[in-house]
Order: structure tokens, then sequence, then C-alpha cells
């Protein structure tokens, strides 16, 4: 099955931010297109700033006058419902309430011709209840760009129960004739993207309710460390306090309260303040007196500190092994224990060193557990986590030996798994359990991870080069910690541990 033929008009139902985005998308890869709103006036009123944006285009030499002048051409506002008979691809943006997306299509049905694709750009409905209303759900599938969506490349490509292969196909090569990156997906609450990023939220919302440390810090060492492009608690700012738990309580819910999937309980009383984020001017952080920024949020960095003369490493410290190399480089001795008794250091003092694993610093005798880092040459900071046990000189050897490998170093409170190691370990979870279950397939999971929320890695690519048992061990660590399901490592990813540790002879 092809790709919608150029000459073939598409429509656009709701004309709201996304509708016109999407509208934009389909005209300049050369279609006719046809804006319809309920709200009179409102068509043209779109029509006009769609036409806008593409003189900016041109302005900034993305985008030839010619070009524009025929896609204007191209653009028309519908008067009616009527006036889309002839479309061969009716995309629905309008308010997300079933019934209303429901009765729309209904009657878009009755004036399109029979070989029509109808689409709906939801992002938290399900496509099979919306696609049940009508007569023949078979052409009807989730088209489900991203905001701004002339911009970002990502389109979810969503089955619904009763979609026929042929026009899931046939929504698969439109968006990709568009210049999109489209995925496949099942019709699941989230589908690929706002299912799997639940846990980047979670976590970070997690740490802070159990005092682990403050927004600035977190977002800091999720940057800094893990990678991300930006922390959960400023990201969430920008989309919108209410949105984003908007989302994850759709998500929740559809889930049937998975306990996987709890909203944040510090969130829910931001959004009852009424501190929405940017839009607002306050959030989670202050943006009140700087339009640039948020205010007073700096993260906590450790102030100097002596870095030790050596260290004693037993073991190759798993994923952080390349910290072993960098210790060398800053001139520190490293001291092989030849007995190999684990994957720590062990620092002058007698102290210890750890990757996160899961487990809290109050269970082991003077120990300083480290966060997992995306790339520890290239991180600008680390976080070390100590209990009210672990001695000062400890934690001072801890901070200067990072400290004189280039970091900056915050220290927060003794959370298991403490930021990046358990926001990661639990979405490398949630993908495992989202290709077993059929969403979609390892490869458009990373894809869609990596172009939806901007994420360093894929999940499987994290799975990958963290080892097979290291997300099982550390979920497994902290759900003996919290008994509740919330850590719970799903039974895809038991199987796709042991199996390959039972063929392997040993775990990797």
């Amino acid at each position: 099955m092809t790709a919608l033929d150029l000459s073939s008009p598409v429509a656009v139902v709701g004309t709201g931010t996304m509708g016109q985005g999407i509208a934009q998308v389909a005209l300049v890869a050369g279609h006719p297109v046809r804006l319809f709103d309920a709200v009179p006036g409102r068509a043209r009123e779109a029509a006009a700033a769609i036409g806008a944006r593409l003189d900016r285009l041109v302005s900034k030499n993305r985008l030839a006058a010619s070009d524009r002048d025929s896609a204007r051409a191209r653009l028309t506002a519908a008067e009616s419902l009527a006036d889309l008979a002839d479309c061969g691809l009716v995309v629905e943006a309008v308010l997300e309430r079933l019934e209303v997306k429901q009765e729309l299509l209904r009657s878009v049905e009755d004036v399109v011709g029979e070989d029509c694709l109808l689409a709906t750009n939801t992002s938290s409905l399900s496509v099979t209840a919306i696609g049940g209303a009508l007569r023949n759900p078979g052409r009807f599938v989730g088209l489900h760009f991203f905001n701004p969506a002339p911009l970002l490349p990502l389109v979810e490509v969503v089955s619904g129960y009763a979609t026929d292969v042929t026009s899931a196909t046939r929504a698969y090569e439109t968006a990709r004739s568009w210049g999109k990156t489209p995925v496949a997906c099942a019709d699941t609450p989230g589908f690929i993207v706002n299912r799997i990023a639940r846990p980047f939220y979670a976590e970070a919302f997690a740490v802070y309710e159990a005092q682990g440390a403050d927004p600035a810090t977190i977002d800091a060492v999720l940057r800094e460390s893990g990678g991300f492009r930006m922390g959960a608690f400023e990201l969430t700012d920008l989309i919108g306090q209410d949105v984003n738990e908007s989302v994850t309580h759709s998500v929740w819910q559809s889930f049937f309260q998975d306990v996987r999937f709890t909203p944040s309980l510090a969130q829910r009383r931001l959004v009852e303040s009424g501190r929405l984020g940017r839009k607002t001017g306050h959030g989670w952080f202050d943006y009140r007196d700087d339009g640039a920024g948020a205010q007073g949020a700096e993260p906590h960095t450790a102030e100097k500190h002596q870095a030790p003369a050596y260290v004693l490493a037993e073991g190759d410290l798993g994923p952080a092994s390349e910290v072993l190399a960098l210790i060398r480089e800053a001139g520190i001795q490293v001291r092989e224990d030849e007995e190999d008794h684990g994957t720590r250091l062990v620092l002058p003092s007698g102290g210890q060193l750890a990757l996160a694993d899961g487990q809290t610093s109050v269970e082991f005798r003077d120990v300083v557990y480290f966060d997992l880092a995306l790339d520890y040459r290239k991180a600008t900071r680390i976080a070390l986590s100590a209990s009210q046990d672990t001695s000062q000189q400890t934690l001072s050897e801890a901070i200067g030996l990072f400290q004189a490998l280039g970091k900056d170093v915050s220290v927060i409170g003794d959370v298991p798994g403490m930021i990046v190691a358990r926001t990661v370990a639990r979405i490398v979870d949630l993908a495992h359990d989202a290709v077993a279950k059929g969403v979609a397939t390892e490869e458009d999971i990373d894809t869609a991870m990596r172009l939806g929320v901007n994420y360093p890695l894929g999940p499987f690519e994290w799975s990958r080069r963290l080892g097979r048992m290291w997300a099982f061990s550390l979920l497994d660590d902290l759900h003996d910690r919290d008994p509740s399901g919330r850590y719970a490592p799903s039974l895809a990813l038991y199987r796709h541990s042991f199996a390959t540790e039972k063929r392997e002879g040993g775990a990797s």
C-alpha cells in the first residue's frame, strides 16, 4: 500500500495549535489542504496564521517564495463538512473528549468517500474507542503528531482493534512521504512515548517527595550525568503541570490504576495551587522576574574536597568501568584486589564507593553510592548518596575523588537507586514489557523515545550498553525495599535477563 497521492486533498478538522501544525505539514508536502472548524471564522483565521508561518520560513530561507505561493493556493477554509467530500484523508484534532470526537467522525463519515482514510491526533484517548462509533472502523487510525508538528519528526501511527492493516500501512507511508519518521504502535494507553516516558517524571518526583534532593539538583543530575536534554522539573514546567499531570492520570486510569503509573501527590498540590509552570510564571521554579529562565534554581554542588591518594578496586565497576580509567588519568593510584570481591572501590578511610544498585547506604557499613552516567568521561556532574551512618571521611574522599576527575558533585539523601539509575531501569523495564505485549518493536520504541522526547539513548540501547541483568537486578533490589509493586521487574524483563544468563552461562 502506497502513500496518499499528492493530488488527493487532506482535511484537518479542528484548527488549534496541533491542527494548524498538521495542516502545515501536509501543505508543505504538496497536498491541497482543507481546514474546518465548528467555530465560524476560525478556519479562515487558521489559514491566515499558517500563511504567516510560511512567510517566516521564506524570510529564514527555509522555503522558496514560489513554494510558499503555491502552498497558499492549495490552502482553503471549508465552510462545512460537505466541503470535505473529495478528501483522501481527514485528520481530526478537536477537543480531547471521546463523545466529541465520535460525533464529529460520524458526521465526516457521512460525507466522504468509502476510500477516504480517517485519522485522529489524540494523545490520550483510545483509538479503538473513537473508531467504535464508526460504520467502518477499519479505515480509522491514530496519527499522533508531536508539538510543534512542523518541527518534530516523530509520528506514532496507532492501529485500533478494528483498524485494517492496509489503512495503517497507508497512514504510515503517508507520514513518511511528508518527511516524518513514523513508528507503528498498537492501541495502548499512552501509545509508545507517553507510556514509556512516565518514569522519567515519576522517579524525579519520588526522589523529591522522599526528601532526597531539591528539584534543581535532580534536574542537574539528569542533564549533566544522565545526558537528558532537560530535567523532569524544568520539562514539566515547560509542558504545563496541568497538562503533564493529566497525561499521567489518564495513563494510570487506563491501566486500571496500575501502581507503576501512579501520579505524584507533589505535582497534584502544585496544580491545585495554580502553579502550572512557565505559562503562569511559577511552577517547580519561579519565572516571574526573568522570562529567560527559572529564578533561584541552582543545584546543590559540594565544596572542594581533597582527593584520596589511592583507591582499591574490587572488580571492574560494571557499567561504570570507565571511572577506573579516569581515576588513573587523574594521577590517582588504582590498586587491584586480586581476590576480586565485587564491583566496588575501597577508599583509604576503609569506606566503600559503589555504583547505585537499588540498595541503601544505611544497610552497609560506611558506603557511598554514585549514580549512573550516560558517559562518565563526558559527564560534568555526579551524584553521591550517603546515610547518617556514613563517616564524614569516607564521604569527603568520595567527593574529592570525583572532583579530581573534573566533575561537579551533588550529594543527595540515602535514596535507593539514586536518580539516573532508577529512572533508566524503569524506562528499560517498561520498554521490554511493551514489546512483550505487542505494543511496538524494539527499533520503533528506541526511535520514538529518541525523537519524541529527545532521550540520549533508546531504552534498548541503554539495555544493551548496561548489560542484560543490570535493570532487573536494580529493580529487584528496589522492589525488596518498596514491595508496593511499583518497582517489581516485569515478566518480560525477567525472561530477557535470565534466558540470556542461562544461554551464555552467566549474567552479562
